[in-house]
């Protein structure tokens, strides 16, 4: 039960940071479903309006950070699935048969055009609404089209200028989590790395993988905060805070990759038992750290010194452990944390030359030569 109860806290804080993250998602995509709605069957008389506000939903929520790349994505999928549907049906009706033939010409027609796989969903869903309709039913395909313009301009009339994401918050909240979990990660690392623990040190290479997702949301909402500084009038003052957190979050994508190849070959060199100078964990240690401190100058608006001065600390402290000596995969280790270094202090700000003075990556290049117990 003790081994459940922070299992559980765990899940639940990281739901609660996600519902955080999101919920600005869940608001625009029911505005602009009501709005959808009501353009379509109020103001333009449709008499099939639901089309509109799932097409503006589909453009919030599929998108985030390319609504108006979603939007022409899904017109031109409709438009196509329009075309081939009216030309097939009206040439030889419809049915089983022609509704097959309908789908598979339109979603060929959407690859010979490169389109992706948003064109081709939609070209094959309005082939299959046309195919499939009675003979004397109500022509579809120009409500179908309409709707499908009203809902995704409806979803970027909502995500722009009605109800616009705050950028800098929500990258704060976004790279917060994941920052944090990196850096605790990176201190259990350390801790095994001490104890000799290979148990513990494989554990924490598991949840730094499985932070892949973790990584890949806080793109995607950076992408979403770049989109809505370069096109909504009432965040364009946030365009330079916002190309601050861009470049950080370049170079810490690569500190992650290389965060995770670290902790595998420190799993590696548990293994097999080489030697661990205690300068090395301290190093892995005080690399997450700065991870934190990193995060919170950012927070507070300030230029990051006390982040650069930790990263600094684990750079000096891997020169320590290179000092005392170590073995192949402890090696790649100390040169590993060197670079991921050189990557967090380029995330501070500072020139790629300094932080590469700083932390000597071009002599220290690590060994790319696979590993045995490598996975």
């Amino acid at each position: 039960m003790t081994a459940v109860v922070p299992v559980a806290r765990r899940h639940a804080r990281e739901a609660y940071e996600r519902l955080r993250r999101y919920f600005i998602v869940a608001l625009q995509a029911g505005l602009a479903a009501g709005l959808a709605w009501y353009v379509a069957s109020t103001l333009l008389k449709n008499p099939q309006p639901l089309f509109a506000p799932a097409a503006a939903v589909g453009t919030i929520a599929a998108a985030i950070g390319n609504r108006i790349r979603r939007t022409a994505e899904l017109l031109g999928g409709v438009i196509l699935g329009v075309l081939v549907g009216d030309l097939i049906i009206n040439l030889i009706g419809a049915g089983p048969v022609q509704t097959g033939l309908v789908v598979a010409l339109a979603i060929s027609l959407a690859v010979v055009i490169r389109g992706n796989g948003a064109v081709m969903v939609q070209a094959g869903s309005t082939a299959v609404l046309l195919g499939t309709v009675e003979p004397n039913a109500p022509d579809l395909a120009v409500p179908r089209t309409a709707n499908a313009l009203v809902g995704g301009a409806v979803a970027v009339v909502v995500a722009l200028l009605l109800l616009p994401l705050n950028p800098v918050r929500v990258v704060h909240r976004a790279a917060g989590p994941t920052l944090d979990l990196f850096a605790d990660q990176l201190t259990v690392t350390a801790t095994a790395l001490a104890a000799g623990d290979a148990e513990a040190a494989d554990a924490a290479l598991l949840r730094l993988e499985a932070a892949e997702v973790e990584r890949q949301q806080t793109t995607e909402v950076v992408a979403a905060a770049r989109e809505v500084t370069s096109l909504s009038p009432w965040r364009w003052r946030r365009r330079a805070q916002l190309r601050r957190y861009e470049h950080a979050a370049a170079h810490l994508e690569l500190a992650y990759t290389n965060s995770r190849n670290m902790a595998r070959r420190v799993v590696a060199l548990l293994e097999v038992g080489e030697p661990v100078p205690p300068a090395l964990p301290i190093a892995v240690e005080t690399f997450g750290q700065s991870l934190r401190l990193l995060h919170r100058d950012f927070l507070a608006g300030r230029t990051p010194d006390i982040a650069r001065a930790r990263a600094r600390d684990a750079a000096e402290q891997v020169g320590w452990a290179r000092a005392a000596g170590l073995g192949f995969s402890g090696t790649i280790v100390a040169s590993q944390l060197l670079i991921v270094v050189g990557e967090l202090l380029q995330a501070s700000g500072m020139a790629k030359a300094e932080a590469d003075r700083i932390t000597g990556v071009h002599e220290h290049r690590p060994d790319s030569r696979p590993y045995p117990n490598d996975r």
